[in-house]
């Protein structure tokens, strides 16, 4: 059965349970669909959601194909447990958060090694996922153009899973850091010191790597 499959016939199963959610701004009314069994509703989301998401987990995976298919994982995930969703969370919190520890899970079993480890360089095979890659510029690439933007994006994908991770939430995905602690199921201190030490490496690996040059 293919995972589409599997995903429609999943949200078929939600049943029509209401949800009173009002008041809130976002993907507030798709949710309250989707949880009716709205599969319109899902398509909607994943169109609002598929470029970051995926630019995320690509952040953490290095690899185009497996971000794709946890991409994909992600949703069915969200087609499940939408009943369960907690009403007085953010959603984007919640949907980064599965899509974390479906990430995490692989990560734990092609690398055991501590995600606090340097990751190796990695350079992105831009033409595999494609179709799941805004055309527009992210927030980060829009601040630094061009060969500075190249640099530091490899500087980054150097750092271990929990220094890049929470830098691409803060500054690429422009959460809070009060979500990213949800995303992360970590204390609000915990991110505040993971940030400014990620903030620290990354700009101990670009001095390093082109001397002379200043990176605020």
């Amino acid at each position: 059965m293919s995972l589409f499959v599997s995903l429609v016939r999943s949200t078929n199963m939600i049943g029509s349970a209401e949800l009173e959610w009002e008041g809130r701004v976002g993907p507030a009314a798709e949710v309250m669909q989707l949880r009716r069994g709205d599969l319109g509703a899902l398509s909607a989301l994943i169109a609002q959601y598929q470029n970051r998401l995926y630019r995320y987990l690509l952040r953490l995976v290095h690899d185009p194909a497996e971000a794709e298919d946890l991409f994909q994982q992600t949703w069915l995930r969200v087609a499940e447990k939408i009943r369960a969703f907690d009403t007085s969370r953010n959603f984007d919190a919640w949907l980064f958060t599965l899509a974390r520890n479906l990430a995490i899970d692989y990560l734990r079993r092609i690398r055991p090694a501590s995600l606090d480890e340097p990751a190796s360089s990695f350079a992105p095979d831009q033409t595999r996922g494609a179709n799941l890659q805004s055309p527009e510029k992210a927030p980060l690439e829009r601040a630094i153009e061009g060969q500075r933007f190249g640099r530091l994006s490899g500087a980054l994908a150097d750092l271990p899973v929990i220094y890049r991770e929470v830098l691409t939430l803060r500054f690429e995905e422009e959460m809070k850091l009060e979500e990213i602690a949800q995303v992360l199921g970590a204390p609000l201190s915990t991110v505040k010191s993971r940030l400014r030490r990620s903030l620290e490496q990354l700009r101990t690996s670009l001095e390093a790597r082109y001397p002379g040059e200043t990176w605020q």
